[in-house]
């Protein structure tokens, strides 16, 4: 995609490196000479060497889990990785933002969000078509739109430029004498909506206000998990209860990988949660491009358990950020949204069935569990990340018998990151 340029030094990444191939995709104007530049390169015994692939290769997915070893440290601390990562992984294909159909349910709904350098606006126009635009005013680039809510138009808060909810711009102050000027409305992104999920697609731009194929978005995204995920009660039926956020000083995936760990580190930290799981008869699947972790609930009441749990709990990771929790009348989703090599934010929407949404008792005790676990999770989370920083430390090993699906994520991490 991107061409090397000769350095003579290696270069630290900058957001304008990072962001060169999105300003491409969306302003045919863009100098193309930008495109010879590279995130990192160093010149070594006179070859030139992009330093983000070298870290790359130093994981080798061809290796089976038994003798593996996992991604280094730098796949976890170095900025020009983190940045190589926006690039390859979330500007690309079908990602999962921070909001939910819930906020989007009548017309001139809209919620704001941001992933990398990308700021969004998500909304639903005059006529209930679901739309998405870069949150970012054609005048002076201003952000355009904050939070969430409802309202008329966007207005630009710099100087005055109004959109319309189908992006049109309806007003323009004081341009008189501006020649040749047209086409300026907000530039559109791909969205599409799969159950109570709102997806973008930043690789797939186009001026078109066409709808999506959800059969198509479906299979790209969940491949033949879909089906699965489906009957098992992953859908838009339920209530929506609330939303819990928390910024974690640790890279992205030492979060998925705590998740993806097979249920190894939930009897030595979450003794409350492990007491309400039966946890020999923890179980995993891969598909494409999600893992399935399922564990049955204890039959034995106490008062952690207090059927919040229910019979059998699913785990689903989607890769390459978002999980699905559904136990019991429960269902909880985990965005984990990458804010710099060593900070990530994990957004948690809940989401329960309708015959127990007034049972307010019973509600907050599940909340209140939740959220102990969370701060369990976080605290292991960030001290991981501090131990990635330690000199002590290169690489790691797989427990065979239960992290498949973390070495599976990583396989596709490698594959992207390639690509």
């Amino acid at each position: 995609m991107v061409k090397q340029m000769q350095m003579t030094t290696s270069l630290q990444l900058t957001p304008f490196v990072s962001n060169l191939r999105q300003r491409q995709l969306l302003n045919p104007n863009f100098p193309k000479k930008h495109a010879t530049f590279t995130c990192c390169t160093i010149r070594n015994s006179g070859h030139l060497v992009t330093e983000t692939q070298s870290l790359v290769h130093q994981f080798n997915p061809k290796i089976p889990i038994e003798e593996a070893v996992t991604p280094p440290t730098s796949w976890y601390t170095d900025p020009s990785f983190f940045c190589h990562e926006l690039d390859r992984v979330f500007y690309r294909g079908w990602q999962v933002v921070a909001g939910s159909t819930e906020q989007i349910k009548d017309s001139r709904d809209f919620f704001t969000g941001r992933l990398g350098d990308v700021e969004y606006v998500v909304c639903r126009d005059d006529s209930g078509m679901v739309r998405a635009f870069h949150n970012v005013c054609r005048h002076h680039a201003s952000i355009l739109a904050s939070g969430s809510g409802n309202k008329s138009c966007f207005v630009c808060p710099y100087h005055g430029w109004t959109y319309g909810f189908n992006g049109a711009l309806l007003k323009a102050t004081r341009i008189s004498g501006m020649r040749n000027f047209n086409n300026f409305g907000l530039l559109p992104i791909k969205v599409a909506i799969w159950g109570p999920f709102v997806l973008l697609n930043l690789d797939k731009e186009s001026l078109s206000q066409k709808e999506v194929d959800i059969h198509g978005v479906s299979k790209e995204w969940l491949g033949s998990c879909s089906e699965f995920l489906s009957t098992n009660g992953v859908d838009s039926s339920l209530s929506y209860v609330c939303r819990r956020e928390y910024t974690v000083e640790c890279n992205w995936k030492v979060f998925c990988d705590n998740y993806l760990d097979g249920g190894y580190h939930v009897p030595y930290a979450h003794k409350g949660l492990a007491s309400g799981l039966k946890m020999d008869s923890y179980a995993i699947t891969m598909f494409e491009r999600v893992s399935i972790q399922s564990c049955e609930g204890s039959s034995e009441k106490s008062k952690e358990n207090y059927d919040r749990v229910g019979k059998k709990a699913i785990y689903a990771f989607i890769y390459p950020n978002f999980m699905i929790n559904r136990y019991g009348p429960w269902m909880d989703t985990n965005l984990v949204v990458p804010l710099g090599p060593n900070k990530c934010q994990v957004i948690f929407d809940y989401y329960l069935e309708h015959s127990l949404k007034d049972d307010t008792d019973f509600i907050e005790k599940s909340l209140q569990d939740s959220e102990e676990v969370q701060i369990e999770d976080i605290v292991l989370c960030q001290g991981v990340q501090k131990g990635l920083q330690s000199p002590a430390y290169s690489v790691g090993r797989y427990a065979p018998t239960v992290e498949q699906a973390m070495h599976h994520f990583h396989c596709l991490l490698y594959e992207d990151l390639t690509k």
